[in-house]
C-alpha cells in the first residue's frame, strides 16, 4: 500500500495529540513532519506523554510541503486562515483545518464542511476540509433526521454540556483544574460560535429552516466527552422518530441510533456518536453524545481524510470506550 504522507501545524495541543495518537496507528499515514514554532527541537513525546514509545518523531519549525500530500491545521482559532495566507501551499495538497476559520460558506474559499453524516459525497471529491465543531457535531446529529424529513418547524432547545479539554491544552481562568473540578456554570447563553454552523447545515437539509436554536452551553468537571439534550416538537410516534432516525443513520460508519439511555463513557475515546430517543407528549426528547476531541476533532479529521483518498472510512479509527 502506497501510504499518504502527511504534515501537521500546531502539533502541541490536545488535538494534535490526539490527531498524531491515530496517524502514528494509521495503517496508510506516514507521518512526514509535525510543525510547532514554540517546541521546535523537542521529542512529540515529551509534550504527549501518552506516545511515549511509540513514536520518536521532533517537532520541527520547517514546512516541507512539497513531500506531503495532506496538511493537518491545529492551530488556534484565527491562525488557519493566517497561515493559509501566508504561505503558498501546492494545490496538489488536501487541506484539513480543525479550526472555526473555514466552516461558515463564503466565496471566498472553497473549504467543504466535512461532516460525513451530512456531506459525504463531496468529501470525497474534496481538496480543502473544514472540520466542524464539536458541540456542533453533536447537536447536528441530533437533528438531521427531522430536518432532513422538514420536520422542524418549531423552536429548538438545547443543553450540553463538555469536557475541559474542549478549553485547549493552556489553562485559564475557567478551566484549569481548581476551578473547574467540582464545578459546572454555563458560557455563551444563546450565543455560541457554534450556532452559525449548525444553521447552515439545517438549512442545508430542510430549505427554509428559520426556528431557533436555543442552545445552553456548560462547563463540564470531567475531561472530555460532548452530552447533548435537545428537544423540540414533533407529531411523529416515538416508533416512527425511530424508524426515521434508524433510516437516515443506516449507512454512517460512526453514528448509530439506540434504543437503550445511554452513557457518556460509551463514546468517550472513540469516534462514535450515539443518538437516543424519547418522546413526551408532543416533544420529542433528544440524547446526542461525542468525544470532543475524536468525533469532534482529531477522529472525524481522519475520517475525512480516509474519504478523500478513497479509503476505507473506518480505517485507523477502530478505538475502544474507556470506561469498562
Amino acid at each position: 500500500m502506497t501510504k499518504i504522507k502527511v504534515g501537521v501545524i500546531g502539533g502541541a495541543g490536545y488535538t494534535a495529540g490526539e490527531l498524531l495518537r491515530i496517524l502514528i496507528h494509521h495503517p496508510a499515514v506516514e507521518i512526514v513532519f509535525v510543525n510547532s514554532s514554540s517546541n521546535a527541537g523537542n521529542q512529540i513525546a515529551d509534550i504527549h506523554g501518552g506516545l511515549i514509545g511509540e513514536t520518536d518523531l521532533v517537532f520541527t519549525s520547517e514546512l516541507p510541503f512539497e513531500e506531503v500530500d495532506a496538511l493537518f491545521l491545529c492551530s488556534a482559532h484565527g491562525d488557519s486562515k493566517k497561515f493559509m495566507d501566508n504561505n503558498s501551499i501546492p494545490t496538489s495538497i488536501k487541506i484539513i483545518d480543525l479550526s472555526t476559520d473555514y466552516r461558515a460558506k463564503s466565496p471566498n474559499h472553497s473549504f467543504v464542511y466535512g461532516l460525513p453524516e451530512l456531506n459525504r459525497d463531496a468529501i470525497k471529491l474534496a481538496t480543502r476540509i473544514a472540520n466542524p465543531g464539536c458541540f456542533a457535531t453533536a447537536i447536528q446529529l441530533a437533528l438531521f433526521p427531522l430536518a432532513a424529513a422538514g420536520l422542524l418547524t418549531d423552536e429548538i432547545h438545547v443543553n450540553a454540556i463538555t469536557g475541559s479539554t474542549g478549553a485547549g491544552v493552556k489553562p485559564s481562568e475557567t478551566s484549569h483544574f481548581s476551578w473547574r473540578n467540582n464545578n459546572i456554570s454555563i458560557y455563551k447563553p444563546f450565543g455560541h460560535q457554534h450556532l452559525e454552523e449548525i444553521g447552515q447545515s439545517l438549512s442545508q437539509l430542510q430549505t427554509g429552516f428559520n426556528k431557533a436554536v436555543n442552545f445552553i452551553p456548560v462547563r463540564g468537571n470531567f475531561p472530555r466527552g460532548i452530552y447533548v439534550t435537545a428537544y423540540t416538537y414533533c407529531t411523529l410516534s416515538l416508533s416512527e422518530a425511530k424508524n426515521l432516525y434508524k433510516e437516515f443513520y443506516k449507512d454512517a460508519a460512526f453514528t448509530f441510533v439506540t434504543d437503550k439511555n445511554p452513557d457518556m463513557k460509551q463514546v468517550v475515546n472513540t469516534n462514535k456518536g450515539i443518538v437516543y430517543l424519547e418522546k413526551h407528549g408532543d416533544k420529542l426528547l433528544i440524547v446526542s453524545m461525542i468525544d470532543n476531541l475524536l468525533k469532534g476533532a482529531s477522529g472525524q479529521a481522519v475520517q475525512n481524510m480516509n474519504l478523500m483518498f478513497g479509503l476505507d472510512e473506518k480505517m485507523g479509527l477502530g478505538l475502544k470506550a474507556i470506561g469498562f
